[in-house]
């Protein structure tokens, strides 16, 4: 099965329909969370979402504070802004489909979160320490995560995890345990500004991580237009 895995999108239509233009012929999509937050597209990026096939979504941190689950204190003012805007702007039909995500999903070999196995909703895998930690939460030979905007690859070396940024357009051949996230469509944060994301191929058992350029200026227009933070304007450019 050729499954396309996105994360992080951030309501950021224009990166997530290049995404889907150029991924190719895939068998179903495993979205790791944060379906909104930050951009100007928050309902028409839930709607993509929900229309493709064999869909198996996640909530993630963002998803979970529009819907009333987290804080909007826990944010910086800016991420809270973006979230109190995105509450007004959402359809009850889009924020119900949020509202019915669950936190964590077993789909064959692979535990599928957003933050860690550990904790699915907020915690960032930035360390091999955490990653240690966090395999002992899951039993599957995979885990796939989002969350840090960062493509990244954990592996579990004789009890502790090995940290690689891997290499992009180079397939990388799947070997249990691991912990692998495909980055961010819609915000990445790895100084590469194209939209970031994978293609899981369960029958070859290999992950291929992928980059597309899309119109930036485009989404900084349509933010600047819904008076979104000029910091998260700023940072789709550059990749931060």
């Amino acid at each position: 099965m050729r499954v396309l895995v996105i994360s992080d999108i951030h309501a950021n239509l224009t990166a997530l329909n290049s995404v889907i233009d150029v991924a190719g012929d895939f068998d179903a999509v495993w979205c790791l969370g944060d379906l909104v937050g930050y951009g100007p597209d928050p309902n028409e990026c839930v709607e993509t979402v929900r229309s493709l096939p064999n869909l198996v979504c996640v909530l993630g941190n963002h998803d979970s504070a529009v819907i009333g689950e987290t804080e909007t204190e826990s944010f910086n003012p800016e991420a809270r802004l973006a979230i109190e805007w995105t509450i007004e702007t959402m359809t009850e039909e889009n924020r119900e489909f949020l509202q019915a995500l669950p936190k964590r999903v077993v789909k064959d070999d692979v535990t599928i979160v957003h933050g860690s196995p550990r904790d699915p909703v907020q915690e960032y895998l930035l360390d091999s320490y955490t990653a240690t930690l966090s395999f002992s939460y899951f039993e599957s030979p995979y885990g796939f995560f989002g969350h840090t905007h960062v493509p990244t690859i954990f592996h579990l070396n004789q009890g502790y995890a090995d940290l690689y940024l891997p290499e992009i357009d180079v397939k990388f051949d799947m070997q249990a345990r691991l912990l692998v996230n495909p980055g961010s469509v819609g915000q990445p944060r790895d100084r590469d500004p194209r939209a970031a994301f994978a293609i899981y191929n369960s029958l070859e058992d290999t992950w291929h991580f992928r980059r597309i350029e899309y119109d930036i200026p485009a989404v900084q227009d349509r933010m600047r237009a819904a008076n979104l933070p000029e910091r998260h304007v700023l940072r789709l450019k550059e990749g931060w």
